[in-house]
């Protein structure tokens, strides 16, 4: 699809949709605890300090969004990243954020109110 043609409405919802799952810190908290395979429920809630009720409902989101998939062994609940792309994405973003924060240091560096004596 071409950039001069409009996208379908419902392309737009599901991309928003998408983006929107990433748009939670806890989310990606819980995706760079993934990132080394899959864990239990109570390993992500001890490594997030917060309650497991939380912690599932954010995997709930991420599963729905086939980010995330879930396998259950007896009682516990086993998750590991389904779309490793997942990490691509979170990795050129971080670069841009990087390269925007180097250049904003560099601006901060070259405004000095001290001035040479």
């Amino acid at each position: 699809m071409s950039a001069s043609q409009p996208v379908p409405p419902e392309v737009v919802q599901q991309l928003a949709e998408y983006f929107s799952v990433l748009g939670e810190p806890m989310r990606l908290r819980i995706l760079n605890l993934l990132r080394d395979g899959e864990k239990c429920v109570q390993d992500l809630v001890e490594a997030t300090e917060t309650s497991q009720a939380n912690v599932s409902k954010h995997l709930k989101v991420m599963v729905q969004a086939g980010i995330v998939s879930r396998r259950t062994e007896g009682t516990q609940a086993y998750y590991r990243v389904e779309d490793e792309l997942i990490f691509e994405l979170c990795g050129l973003v971080c670069d841009r954020l990087a390269r925007r924060i180097e250049q904003q240091a560099r601006k901060f560096r070259a405004f000095s109110f001290l001035g040479k004596r």
